[in-house]
């Protein structure tokens, strides 16, 4: 089949899926590519809405990645406010949910993930609320201007990113949170403890080792339970227990799903037609030597880009280094690398000021740096990647040593 006759169809039409498209036109693709998208916003941008964007430092605008010409500029027939109910793989087809079908060469599922829900007595309250759309980051925001008296659920990013903004937007804060520390999940307690600090000195209260049992109220949200039995008085409650990748489609269709959607080192799920990027895809990462998932926009971005070309043919891998970053209050932070539970970390070395939050946290293991994350210590972001990319052992004494280079602590692989 001649290329211009081929179609190509991306189903998610977030970050990972624009950039894919836009990445098909620009290595010269000529046939059809149709982008449908579930939201009727333009695509945008997600890290702006619970950082600058609902801070009020952003208009909520210019989140969108193109305007409404780009696509049509490119030939992309981007098709919004539209979900897709079916995927069947023998067939090479989905239906949309108006009982369109639509055929394809080749598919990419970018359908992204969802937020894990609060099970608990009054959580569909009015006044309970969730971050992930940008129509929930606007009412957000404008409920803080009334500054309301807020409960946060979780302290994960999301949770923490949104109680800075409602402190600076002057209301009571109050962050309820079952582990120990802060941010325990993807920083350690080492550090996790440094924005326990952060956001106890900026005002806000953190009730860690406390879960919420029961949200109570009649017309709105008027009290929150805890499982110490506390009531905390609440006029609003935001949710942020953490997103489950949407597989539904791709279950739907029998293509392999673990945590995910399961890809190889190309972005190629179970059937070779078929393609994942984005939050949902679970793939094997030949750099780190095991598949994982990542929830992140430099995932979603640079995934965009390898899975174009790999639906074209060109061998490639995404052997990235996962990236994230986060701004709460006046720090900002980036992070490189991966660490879980079942590859964990056995030594943190840090470089630099804790206490004035100005330095670089390291997470080592068997002498080997696994991860790397600085706190206002920038443009060092490129020198951690190269650290675990190397693969070498590092001396910890010269690794918490700001007179070092950091291109001069590891040995050969």
């Amino acid at each position: 089949m001649a290329e211009q006759d081929q179609r190509l169809v991306i189903v998610g039409a977030s970050l990972a899926g624009v950039k894919a498209a836009e990445t098909l036109r620009d290595e010269g693709y000529r046939g059809r590519v149709v982008l449908v998208g579930a939201e009727a916003e333009l695509p945008y941008d997600r890290p702006p809405l619970s950082k600058q964007a609902l801070k009020g430092e952003e208009d909520y605008a210019s989140t969108y990645h193109h305007d409404e010409a780009w696509y049509a500029d490119r030939q992309i027939d981007l098709r919004l406010g539209t979900r897709v109910d079916a995927l069947d793989t023998a067939a090479h087809r989905v239906t949309l949910e108006s009982g369109e079908s639509l055929g394809y060469d080749k598919l990419l599922l970018a359908t992204g993930s969802q937020p894990r829900r609060l099970d608990v007595p009054g959580a569909d309250l009015p006044g309970v609320h969730y971050l992930r759309t940008l129509s929930d980051s606007q009412t957000l925001h404008d409920r803080f201007a009334a500054q309301p008296r807020v409960v946060v659920v979780g302290a994960g990013w999301i949770g923490l990113e949104t109680a800075a903004a409602a402190r600076l937007a002057g209301c009571e804060v109050t962050v309820v949170e079952p582990q120990h520390t802060a941010l325990l999940g993807p920083l350690g307690a080492e550090v996790g403890r440094v924005y326990a600090d952060l956001h106890a000195e900026r005002g806000g209260v953190l009730r860690f080792e406390e879960s919420v049992q029961e949200i109570r109220g009649t017309k709105d949200v008027t009290t929150v339970i805890t499982s110490a039995g506390q009531r905390l008085d609440a006029d609003l409650v935001v949710v942020g227990v953490g997103v489950q990748p949407d597989v539904a489609l791709a279950e739907g269709g029998g293509l392999e799903v673990d945590n995910g959607i399961v890809c190889n080192e190309r972005l190629q799920t179970s059937d070779p037609d078929v393609y994942a990027a984005g939050d949902v895809a679970n793939w094997f990462n030949p750099l780190l030597g095991y598949r994982l998932r990542v929830e992140h926009w430099a995932n979603a971005h640079d995934g965009g880009i390898t899975v174009a070309r790999s639906m074209l043919g060109q061998q490639v891998v995404h052997d990235v280094v996962p990236f994230f970053w986060s701004d709460q209050y006046d720090t900002g932070m980036e992070f490189a690398g991966h660490w879980t539970r079942e590859r964990p970390y056995d030594q943190v070395v840090f470089r630099g000021d804790v206490e004035r939050r100005e330095f670089m946290a390291f997470w080592l293991a068997d002498g080997r740096v696994l991860a790397g994350m600085h706190m206002d210590v920038w443009d060092t972001i490129d020198a951690v990647q190269d650290l675990i990319r190397s693969g070498g052992r590092v001396d910890p004494d010269q690794l918490a040593d700001p007179g070092v280079p950091l291109d001069r602590v590891a040995s050969p692989g």
